[in-house]
């Protein structure tokens, strides 16, 4: 077989994987498929190509991540590029939230990639396979940067709280959105744009919130 088709050939494989372990991920945990399944569900007789073409599930869940991150980071390069010397929170929380739902948007229906960001992240031993791929952007730091920089002056105990519950909605928010879609179930925004800026609406809220004092004595 000629070079150019065995990489080719290797290449669509590599997609079958990689679209077959997300949606398996998505669907059951990282943790409940094999790499037999994921082989199977990729229409691959060979139940070892999963490890020949990406050694192990760590490295298959890092591939998956790195193949989404590459296209939301260039949607978000875009919308900073508007803003870049703003001091604006929401236009910064914008940059923030809505390049990963117009990321999914464009994926068509169903879609599985929020779902999987989902599991991963409520794994202890894969979720730092996600921060580490995405605090590596350097668009995204940007990001934070402008974010802090418009942040009032809070307790750094708030600050972290804040951020904790912001990261909490960033993943679940288009998880449940995307679980709506694929059952055919109501969902409260009718597009993913509508759900990004609901969600910065809300993350707005968050940062802005009064702080309320904590007595003495109290834990």
């Amino acid at each position: 077989m000629p070079a150019k088709a065995r990489t080719d050939r290797n290449a669509a494989t590599r997609e079958r994987i990689l679209d077959a372990a997300e949606r398996l991920f998505a669907e059951h945990g990282v943790h409940e498929v094999s790499n037999r399944q994921v082989a199977e569900a990729a229409g691959q007789g060979n139940t070892a190509v999963v490890g020949y073409h990406f050694g192990t599930k760590t490295d298959l869940v890092r591939a998956i991540v790195h193949r989404h991150t590459a296209a939301i980071d260039e949607l978000r390069e875009q919308m900073v590029a508007r803003i870049e010397h703003g001091d604006d929170l929401r236009d910064w929380l914008d940059c923030l939230v809505r390049p990963t739902f117009d990321h999914l948007a464009t994926l068509g229906a169903p879609t599985w990639y929020a779902r999987f960001g989902a599991q991963v992240m409520t794994d202890p031993a894969l979720r730092a396979i996600l921060v580490d791929e995405s605090l590596g952007s350097p668009v995204l730091q940007r990001v934070l940067e402008g974010l802090q920089a418009c942040l009032p002056a809070l307790p750094a105990a708030v600050r972290r709280e804040r951020g904790d519950v912001g990261r909490h909605l960033l993943v679940h928010v288009p998880a449940e959105r995307e679980r709506a879609l694929a059952e055919g179930a109501p969902t409260v925004r009718a597009t993913w744009a509508d759900t990004a800026t609901g969600l910065v609406d809300v993350l707005v809220g968050v940062w802005l919130a009064p702080v309320t004092p904590v007595r003495r004595g109290r834990a």
